[in-house]
């Protein structure tokens, strides 16, 4: 014969607070068992002989919550084999009661009908402490496991468990990354009990407050203020809605997925400027720039009827957990050649054999990483140098190829390009070799001379001369000038 776990919440905080079905079960009732004995209905209570055994020494035994919750479902259950048992929690068993979800859980397989009995949640009170609808929308978030992901700061928040000054902290730190540090935020103690207290207090103030109980919880308004809602996700795609709508701005509305082709590789080269740079500011700055253009394709996407932002989002989701089976599955792999080898793996068995390792090639991409991207292919099956110093032969090889060709009395265009793509598609097989982004060195040099000719250009500017005014060798000297700058 099966026995039974009965669950039963304690309320708010008072005794009168209790359902008259729960009073009267516990009357009948030889020993009770409780998650904590800080409620102040056993209190009174055990005041009219009830028998009580808490599991607060389960506390400290543990450095983890979980834990604490797993020992005790696991030590109910075992209570349970022998005899039925009643068990009590702080307000509503349903609500932020982790232990009530393990026994649910957990009671078919281990043979014990768990019965949920009722009781009154705090929340009622608290929602007429703070005097809001809940119809407007709200969170409640457990104070001892908040996230700034958790944050929804369009809705009200109600924070429960903020019992001391450490999790006062770490509720305040993790608040105030997406609100301003003076936010009212409200503390509400006993809520709905006759020595009920509401303090409304700025955010950074949240854990100087001495009052913190076991009866504490914290409500956050939402923001209202536009700027203060500018690190929202939905904020931002909010504005972009704004822009494409048909009221909204006329160059945004008239963009196309083929318009935008041209920003989109403009922002990104803007951004690896900001980060050769090191310009923190700057790239911030143009990571948005990009991400904009990211958000105006999706609105593009949504606005034809195609896909929105939601399947791009899903979509790099899927395929990050998909080829990295190493973090998300039970692959292994310990160094970033082990990745790249799994990352291949996968990438294969999605798109199956190809007929030529070069057909699916972006050809959209700039000529210096096309020729990078076709020789890495190349190299997979083994068409490939082992080292760099053949690849540099070559590049000798082909530079005197160009030369003839240049140095022929009847020079032939056409012949001429062909031999200088070959020198720099041999230069970029030794910067390969070499583990040297062609692409990437190529831009820092063109910063480079940006600079050390703008460096020129003040020179001769200051000098109030023209450029006719000096010779090579005199705007050399400017220019190791820049080079003695660090410029």
């Amino acid at each position: 014969m099966s026995h039974h776990i009965t669950i039963i919440g304690l309320g708010a905080g008072e005794l009168e607070q209790l359902p008259l079905g729960i009073y009267r079960l516990l009357q009948n009732t030889s020993l009770l068992y409780a998650r904590t004995i800080e409620h102040p209905v056993l209190k009174e209570l055990s005041d009219e002989g009830l028998s009580v055994m808490s599991f607060d020494h389960i506390y400290e035994k543990h450095d983890r919550f979980e834990d604490v919750y797993e020992e005790i479902a696991d030590t109910l259950f075992q209570k349970a084999l022998s005899e039925d048992i009643v068990y009590g929690v702080p307000g509503h068993p349903l609500i932020a009661e982790k232990t009530v979800q393990l026994l649910l859980e957990q009671g078919s397989e281990r043979g014990v009908d768990v019965i949920i009995k009722g009781g009154q949640s705090f929340l009622d009170p608290m929602f007429t402490a703070i005097k809001v609808d809940p119809v407007e929308g709200f969170q409640f978030l457990d104070g001892t496991s908040i996230s700034v992901v958790d944050l929804n700061t369009r809705q009200h928040i109600i924070i429960s468990q903020v019992y001391d000054a450490f999790i006062a902290s770490e509720v305040k730190l993790t608040l105030m990354e997406r609100y301003p540090d003076d936010h009212q935020v409200c503390l509400v103690t006993g809520a709905g009990m006759s020595s009920e207290q509401v303090k409304w207090i700025p955010l950074y103030e949240l854990d100087r407050e001495m009052e913190l109980s076991n009866l504490t919880s914290v409500y956050v308004s939402p923001l209202t203020d536009s700027e203060l809602q500018y690190k929202e996700f939905w904020k931002l795609r909010e504005i972009i809605d704004r822009l494409r709508a048909p009221d909204g701005c006329p160059w945004d509305r008239a963009q196309t997925h083929s318009s935008l082709k041209k920003y989109l590789i403009e922002e990104a080269y803007e951004l690896l400027n900001a980060i050769d740079q090191d310009d923190i500011d700057n790239i911030i700055e143009e990571l948005g720039d990009v991400l904009l253009q990211v958000m105006l394709h999706a609105k593009i996407g949504e606005d034809d009827g195609y896909f929105s932002i939601d399947d791009v989002i899903e979509s790099i989701s899927e395929k990050m957990v998909r080829r990295h089976p190493h973090v998300f599955g039970d692959a292994f792999a310990e160094s970033p050649e082990d990745v790249e080898k799994t990352w291949q793996q996968v990438k294969k068995a999605e798109k199956g054999e190809a007929q030529s390792l070069l057909k699916d090639l972006n050809e959209s991409l700039p000529k210096l990483m096309q020729a990078e991207e076709v020789q890495k292919r190349a190299a997979k099956v083994g068409f490939d140098w082992d080292d760099v110093e053949p690849a540099w032969d070559k590049v000798l090889e082909e530079m005197e190829e160009f030369r003839a060709e240049l140095n022929k009395p009847n020079r032939d265009g056409a012949k001429m390009s062909d031999e200088f793509g070959d020198v720099l598609f041999a230069c970029v097989n030794v910067a390969r070799l070499a583990k040297i982004d062609a692409e990437l060195a190529l831009h820092g040099t063109i910063n480079k001379f940006r600079n050390r000719f703008e460096f020129v250009e003040r020179c001769v500017r200051e000098s109030e001369k023209g450029w006719k005014d000096y010779t090579l060798e005199e705007l050399d000297h400017f220019w190791d000038q820049a080079k003695k700058q660090g410029l």
